[in-house]
């Protein structure tokens, strides 16, 4: 029966599957390209215009969007070249990397694993629950620096969260890493020991610590209640 099943699973969300294997590989490949670009050329982002830099944040946003660069890397390179006169845009850049990964996954998706979902009762509920609950769902994957951007984006489109909540709780949670890091960028003085090292202190260790337990914790509480919401009503007469 389960072999079955997993084999069902398999075949109806194949490309799925692979497109969430990659979103997590891709972002270790993509970082460590454009560090060695940037060693070589250190001052390939000094003083760019207007111009060039509407088309860094536009290319930063296809490449946090397609997990090529990992979000923690683009708020130090911007936060170093452009100091906190670039802020706008790399949030801007987030969001616009936000939805195009949003739609990506949807049309890749296309609801065929809230489909396969149907089939087991139970596990339907949690996630009907869940969508509930979004907002806060959304925010708690947001602001652990340990949660892949790109990947986190993925799963909230195969659960089927509302887009526009989606994007306002994606940008509100991922602003107290983002800030922190790109306050590090703004303040060093070398880009490529800013790269191979970030240099975050006590307190700055003591607050990544602080936001993956709250991540974690509320992550967990989330989901045990929206089980134990989906048990109610399971058991409630009908």
């Amino acid at each position: 029966m389960i072999p079955s099943l997993l084999k069902t699973f398999l075949q109806k969300n194949a490309s799925t599957m692979v497109s969430m294997v990659l979103l997590v590989a891709l972002p270790l490949l993509g970082s460590s390209s454009a560090t060695y670009m940037l060693y070589r050329n250190q001052s390939l982002l000094t003083d760019l215009s207007l111009g060039p830099a509407l088309l860094y944040f536009t290319l930063t946003a296809l490449t946090m969007a397609f997990a090529l660069t990992p979000t923690t890397f683009v708020a130090l390179v911007t936060g170093f070249y452009f100091g906190w006169a670039g802020l706008p845009g790399m949030v801007a850049a987030y969001a616009l990397a936000a939805l195009i990964g949003f739609q990506v996954a949807s049309a890749l998706d296309h609801g065929k694993m809230t489909a396969f979902l149907s089939h087991f009762p139970k596990a339907d509920a949690v996630m009907k629950e869940l969508r509930h609950d979004s907002w806060q769902l959304i925010v708690l994957t947001r602001i652990s620096p340990v949660l892949p951007f790109a990947l986190m984006t993925f799963v909230l489109a195969v659960l089927r969260v509302e887009r526009q909540r989606f994007l306002a709780a994606s940008v509100l949670g991922m602003l107290p890493r983002s800030l922190f890091f790109y306050g590090l960028g703004s303040k060093a003085q070398d880009a490529a020991a800013l790269l191979r090292n970030p240099d975050t202190g006590t307190a700055g260790k003591v607050l990544l610590f602080a936001l993956v337990v709250i991540s974690l914790y509320g992550l967990y509480y989330l989901f045990n209640r929206a089980l134990q919401r989906a048990l109610r009503r399971s058991a409630a007469p009908q």
